[in-house]
């Protein structure tokens, strides 16, 4: 659930890369402020009229105390989020949705006299989805409508689709995760120069990227940034290491992919012609998430993974929709994108895990 959608792309080429829309934001409560009003300020002491003998003084108005903003129900998944603007000195809350309490302030400048906001947090029952659809030859279709697709959550009907569009030209945020452990040395030069090829390609004007090698450890050597010299050279400064050691487990990783909403694309490297053990997992990694794996038959074939994962990203579809059943327990939930026409194969990640209160 979130607010405005992106695609992820991660491909993982016995090193990785992962890929986002610009404009996506994570699935929780999109933040709304209202506008208060501020309390009139206390008269001056000279102009308060003197009390009669029989009368006991007014006690003088305390100043409000700065009030907290409500407490956001909806757990953070992805890896960008955007907050609303927040008053800097908003009345203090009765309730949980941000009820102004009725404290009275008084001012001390002109700018204590601005209007005063409160931060309303709201969980938003939305779910979306990027996806691709391909005919029975393997090409693209990307001429679809809203009407062409039924969506199944957790096997039952979405109660109603939200928005629907064809990204043909999105912003993209890839991240490149390259593997750097020993055991690739013999053609770790090739997949630097596949992988520096691949970035210049697609990186265009609003995309921006990052690189990241990782052994034993992770190791950013070029933070997010469309400046594609500057990725080249965060690539090239990657060095084959000791092997890697896994420090979570395959699911763990599906599930850390699924609730960021990262789409992984995988490369392996292996040109035995036979699929291995980590092969496997990396073909797991790309269906669990909507992605797609590529086992190359030689090495010189890297180069062409990377060109059919470029035409992927330009060729998807963004659908939000509300499920009909959804409960704030953190309970997984399958999803299905089915085209109507059965000649079309649609390819987007297999669910996602309600939020947590």
């Amino acid at each position: 659930m979130r607010v405005r959608l992106i695609p992820a792309l991660l491909a993982v080429f016995t090193f990785a890369a992962v890929g986002q829309d610009a404009n996506q934001q994570p699935l929780p409560a999109a933040p709304s402020a209202t506008k208060y009003p501020p309390k009139p300020a206390a008269a001056p002491a000279s102009a308060v009229p003197a009390p009669s003998p029989t009368q006991t003084p007014a006690p003088a108005p305390a100043p409000a105390s700065p009030g907290a903003s409500a407490t956001d129900t909806a757990p953070s998944a992805a890896v960008q989020a955007a907050a609303s603007g927040q008053a800097e000195k908003p009345a203090a809350p009765t309730g949980n949705l941000g009820t102004l309490g009725n404290a009275t302030q008084q001012p001390a400048s002109a700018a204590d006299q601005e209007p005063q906001l409160t931060t309303i947090v709201k969980q938003v029952d939305e779910v979306n989805v990027v996806f691709t659809v391909t005919d029975k030859r393997g090409k693209f279709v990307t001429d679809l409508k809203k009407d062409d697709f039924r969506v199944l959550d957790d096997g039952k009907p979405a109660q109603s689709i939200r928005s629907f569009r064809a990204e043909t030209n999105l912003p993209l945020r890839v991240g490149l995760l390259v593997d750097a452990s020993n055991s690739i040395r013999d053609r770790f030069k090739f997949e630097q120069e596949a992988a520096i090829e691949f970035l210049n390609q697609i990186i265009h004007q609003n995309d921006e990227a990052f690189v990241m090698g990782f052994d034993t450890t992770p190791e950013v050597t070029q933070s997010f940034t469309g400046n594609t010299e500057a990725l080249s050279k965060g690539v090239r400064m990657l060095r084959p290491g000791e092997d890697n050691q896994s420090r979570v487990s395959r699911e763990e990783a599906v599930e850390m992919a699924q609730k960021a909403g990262v789409i992984i694309y995988t490369i392996s490297t292996n040109t035995s012609g036979t699929k291995l053990k980590g092969d496997k997992v990396l073909e797991h990694f790309a269906e669990e998430t909507g992605g797609r794996a590529f086992f190359p038959f030689k090495i010189a074939d890297v180069s062409d993974a990377f060109s059919m994962i470029q035409d992927e990203l330009r060729s998807q579809y963004a659908i939000a929709y509300k499920p009909a059943d959804l409960q704030s327990n953190g309970k997984y939930h399958s999803i299905q994108i089915l085209a109507d026409n059965k000649k079309y194969k649609v390819r987007a990640r297999k669910g996602y895990y309600a939020p947590l209160r």
